[in-house]
């Protein structure tokens, strides 16, 4: 059953969908109605699960199911990936591309490959304080508080500038 994301309570798990690009306004309408019928209808072993789904920066979907009242089965949970693909075959967006980081920068979402990541860091265009996302954060609370993250609190601090990780 289908319940506004800011009512799911903080230890509710989480997907994150990242597209490879911004939604066009029909798309996100398209999105935000296909969602809201998954959510409706997401059950584990015929028990409704407490579900939801909010899409940020109009490049991600986050997910959420409260496990507390019913578990989401591994059926369940395919069912969304299952969803997620079909959405992704009649748009054209891509939602599995895991080589591909997203930043905020000016207020925008930025996507690069990890390849040029590496270079933008290195020719400082993008720097250690540039906000990026840890899209493998599970619940509501780790989402809040650490899924927008400064490169240098990332993964991809490994690839800083070894002078932009001493400062």
């Amino acid at each position: 059953m289908y319940q506004s994301f800011d009512s799911m309570p903080a230890h509710a798990r989480l997907w994150i969908y990242q597209a490879n690009r911004s939604f066009s306004t029909a798309e996100k309408e398209q999105l935000f109605k296909g969602l809201k019928d998954l959510c409706e209808q997401w059950s584990a072993h015929g028990t409704p699960l407490q579900t939801s789904f909010v899409i940020q920066f109009d490049q991600f979907v986050i997910m959420a199911v409260d496990e507390q009242l019913n578990g989401a089965s591994g059926c369940s949970i395919d069912g969304t990936v299952r969803f997620m693909k079909s959405l992704q075959d009649q748009s054209g967006i891509d939602f599995f591309d895991r080589t591909r980081v997203a930043f905020l920068k000016e207020g925008k979402i930025i996507v690069h490959t990890v390849t040029e990541v590496r270079n933008l860091l290195e020719s400082q265009a993008l720097s250690a304080e540039t906000v990026t996302f840890n899209n493998i954060v599970t619940t509501k609370a780790e989402w809040e508080k650490y899924w927008r993250v400064p490169v240098k609190e990332s993964w991809l601090a490994r690839y800083l500038p070894k002078t932009a990780v001493a400062g």
